[in-house]
């Protein structure tokens, strides 16, 4: 009797150590240490994500050496690696560095007009280019290359060449592919990149340089304004149709 209580006892333990591991922290900034609530906390590993309350709070799943990415707008994003002591103790604090911001001033202002719509109209060029759609792209479409035979032709050469760009980077990574594929089942994780624009949870979470993501995107003929004007979603979601389209082609 006593053997078998001792035996439920330590897999009850064991379990627990497995399953039951989870940091508890609080996030304020280095300035005045206050709390910061709604910082984005991420577990790169795992593809989890918690959100601090008012208090600066957050309980997120983890275990030793996973590494969690906490980042807000405005503050300087940071990464931390969990630590038997991170888990052992709660309440652990984190401290948030606030950036500086610079506005640049911008004209919205593309093109020469005169105020005279059928002169305007005939000066404006006609954008040709072949549009595909995506999940989450509200412009209805992405360019995809020029509407002539010869681009098609390049469009689909880019797409079944393995040799030029997700497979070199996602074949060999098969630890990126599977983030890729958790990132978007994620509600609350695609939430956040619905409103992001800076590639860094992206480059983060795939561990992909910006570099190789736009190489990515433009071996998968997907235009120059595509790239700079798409949030993190949109760019997730394109990356993995085109994965998509590249599994499909080469079977």
């Amino acid at each position: 009797m006593i053997r078998r209580f001792t035996q439920s006892f330590f897999l009850l333990l064991a379990t627990t150590i497995v399953y039951g591991q989870e940091v508890i922290g609080i996030i304020e900034g280095s300035a005045d240490q206050k709390p910061i609530p709604t910082v984005h906390v991420i577990n790169l590993n795992k593809v989890t994500m918690a959100i601090t309350d008012k208090e600066g709070r957050f309980t997120i799943n983890a275990e030793v050496n996973d590494t969690l990415y906490m980042s807000y707008l405005g503050y300087k994003s940071i990464k931390v690696r969990v630590s038997n002591d991170l888990i052992k103790y709660p309440n652990t604090r984190f401290q948030l560095t606030e950036l500086a911001l610079a506005l640049e001033e911008v004209v919205v202002r593309p093109y020469q007009l005169t105020g005279y719509l059928d002169i305007d109209a005939r000066n404006i060029p006609i954008n040709r280019s072949r549009r595909y759609n995506i999940p989450g792209l509200p412009s209805g479409g992405y360019e995809g290359g020029s509407r002539t035979p010869i681009g098609e032709i390049r469009i689909l050469q880019a797409i079944s060449n393995p040799a030029d760009f997700l497979y070199n980077i996602f074949g060999s990574k098969p630890n990126q592919l599977r983030k890729l594929k958790k990132a978007r089942s994620n509600n609350e994780l695609r939430d956040l990149l619905a409103v992001k624009y800076d590639r860094k949870t992206l480059e983060e979470l795939l561990q992909i340089s910006r570099v190789d993501l736009d190489e990515i995107l433009r071996k998968c003929s997907f235009s120059d304004s595509f790239i700079k004007g798409a949030n993190d979603l949109q760019i997730l979601e394109a990356i993995s149709n085109c994965y998509e389209e590249f599994k499909v082609l080469n079977r």
